[in-house]
């Protein structure tokens, strides 16, 4: 059993893996394929049902086609075993073309790389806020009127906006450059609308925010880190710190929790034993039991 509430949905939120062709380092460093790889094995580790794998942009690095083939062959096993949806999101280091082609078998094309999906009710958006040629972002004024008639008729669970360009400020200030225009009108077609939460990459550090009133959740790159705490005015990418988000989304709140890479050493905790001796008493000596300061209660084999 569980003693919190279940989610109606759970997605795994991932961002920048930056991958490129022939298995290459960026930056002849970063190991970013390999990174992806630890990355969805982690995700498959947590055991947790998850509907959909969200990445939000910046999938290669150069927008090379054979980026865009490995990138299919690391990520759709594990959904295939996870039983989920996977929804790709533009970002600036894509490209359009090959993107449409590579991961939609669809033409070649520089139109925006916008999609609509439906997980039992609750919708995704996938925005494409790239601007051809440049690292900043931006929606057009098309972008805005299609995305204000597909949110005119509301969602059983509401909706997700998965995009690249995160609507809010970086404290990484030279991020601010490459940071979402046309955020007023962007702001004006969300507002009062059921859009529950925006999903975004691009910043290579976990932060949240808000915007015209709705939640957002900046996840942390694949592949490699960007340092929010490093001294004022300075861009430091690390090569660590990676990791991803699982998103709980309940009939009346969003729960974004990261998961960063890698097994740290463990100094303490309680195992499933525990949890179903907990599960066996009945509610109110289950409360007593874990909660109370003076409990006598001794977990099995502790």
């Amino acid at each position: 059993m569980r003693f919190g509430p279940d989610p109606t949905h759970t997605i795994a939120h991932l961002s920048d893996p930056h991958l490129l062709a022939d298995g290459k380092r960026l930056g002849g460093v970063v190991e970013v394929a390999e990174h992806l790889r630890r990355t969805v094995q982690q995700l498959e580790r947590t055991g947790r049902a998850v509907d959909a794998m969200v990445f939000t942009g910046d999938l290669t690095d150069l927008g090379e086609p054979d980026a865009y083939r490995e990138l299919r062959k690391i990520v759709l096993p594990s959904a295939d075993r996870l039983e989920c949806e996977v929804i790709w999101v533009m970002g600036n280091h894509d490209e359009r073309g090959p993107y449409s082609q590579h991961l939609f078998d669809g033409p070649d094309t520089d139109d925006p790389q916008d999609r609509v999906y439906d997980l039992q009710g609750l919708r995704v958006i996938a925005l494409d806020s790239t601007v051809t040629g440049y690292h900043h972002g931006g929606l057009d004024e098309e972008q805005l009127r299609w995305l204000a008639d597909e949110l005119a008729t509301p969602a059983e669970h509401g909706t997700l906006l998965a995009m690249h360009h995160p609507p809010i400020p970086s404290v990484v200030d030279l991020m601010n450059l490459l940071g979402l225009d046309n955020r007023d009108a962007f702001a004006d077609v969300i507002a009062g609308s059921d859009v529950r939460g925006v999903l975004a990459g691009h910043f290579h550090y976990s932060c949240h925010g808000t915007f015209a009133g709705v939640p957002v959740s900046v996840a942390a790159a694949s592949c490699y880190s960007l340092d929010a705490g490093a001294p004022n005015r300075s861009l430091v990418g690390v090569d660590g710190r990676q990791g991803f988000d699982l998103v709980d989304i309940y009939p009346d709140s969003l729960l974004h929790t990261q998961i960063p890479l890698g097994s740290p050493p463990v100094v303490s905790g309680f195992d499933d034993a525990v949890a179903d001796a907990l599960a066996a008493l009945p509610a109110h000596e289950r409360r007593e039991a874990f909660s109370s300061k003076s409990s006598t209660w001794t977990p099995p084999a502790y």
